[in-house]
């Protein structure tokens, strides 16, 4: 059995990769980081001379951990939209460096997916498409075969990247519109805002999606964009999306989604937009990644 020194140097040429396969899975740093701990402590408990492949031991073993974990988070029915991550004070506040950094490397948008996805589907779909994992390695930890593995990941690939609704072209065109409107409502830029935001422009909102005394619907370019740059935290964990066949907004602090938003463009403008709080409604909602 080898030494916990040398054991731990060799661990450690992999505790990044290992990370990366956990956070992608959990959603979370801290949870991963916890996945990877745990997997360190089964190899310092392991015989390592029947180990021929280190490498693909330890992604074997932080992927059963995290199926485990993603397994019972659905036993327990802890659904982030259950209980949404909130928006108070200042973006950056909300959202440790290191996990931003995590965040921003992975992306909202897929992050967002990837919780709407089933344990097995999120593990197969993961290993497959993001770390190039054999079907063969994966059905063993999912407790399938390398075919039904294989199915399992392409129901995850068709809800992560679905294409649709809106035709190609049009789809390019709304897209440039609603990613206009993004950055200038992350820069709080006003005149970027009348320049995208039609004249009669109108937002409604579910109440639990606004501070309180603010109306449920809006009317008016000068009036939405005043609006936009007064709540303009929220863009900061904001990203585009494909939300119901069109591009639209996801906005999720730590990965996790808290608000949706459903953009009607009409031309070079946005047109009206729907932000969508409740629960239950953003469940229905189909979000994918935008191509």
């Amino acid at each position: 059995m080898p030494t916990e020194d040398g054991s731990a140097r060799e661990f450690e040429v992999h505790r990044e990769h290992l990370h990366a396969v956990a956070y992608r899975m959990l959603g979370s740093s801290s949870e991963a980081d916890d996945a990877v701990q745990e997997t360190w402590m089964r190899l310092a408990r392991h015989d390592g001379e029947d180990v021929r492949n280190l490498p693909g031991w330890l992604t074997t073993v932080v992927s059963r951990i995290c199926l485990d974990m993603l397994r019972a988070r659905a036993a327990r029915r802890e659904e982030p939209l259950d209980h949404p991550p909130r928006l108070d004070g200042d973006a950056e506040e909300n959202e440790p460096e290191r996990e931003a950094v995590l965040i921003e490397s992975v992306g909202r948008a897929l992050l967002v997916v990837l919780d709407r996805l089933g344990p097995d589907e999120r593990v197969a779909f993961v290993l497959h498409d993001l770390f190039a994992v054999p079907f063969e390695q994966i059905g063993p930890i999912v407790g399938r075969t390398a075919a039904t593995t294989k199915k399992l990941a392409s129901r995850a690939r068709q809800r992560v990247r679905s294409v649709e609704g809106t035709a190609g072209g049009e789809l390019t065109a709304q897209r440039h519109v609603v990613d206009a409107f993004l950055r200038a409502a992350r820069g709080g830029d006003l005149d970027g805002l009348l320049a995208v935001l039609a004249p009669d422009v109108v937002r409604t909102a579910d109440a639990a999606a606004l501070p309180a005394g603010v109306a449920t619907t809006v009317r008016g370019a000068a009036s939405v964009a005043a609006e936009t740059v007064l709540l303009r935290q929220r863009s900061q964990v904001a990203a585009l999306a494909l939300v119901n066949g069109h591009p639209g907004i996801v906005v999720a602090p730590h990965g996790r989604l808290l608000l949706a938003l459903t953009v009607t463009v009409r031309g070079d403008r946005v047109a009206g937009y729907r932000v969508i709080a409740a629960p239950s409604r953003l469940r229905e909602l189909s979000i994918s990644l935008l191509p």
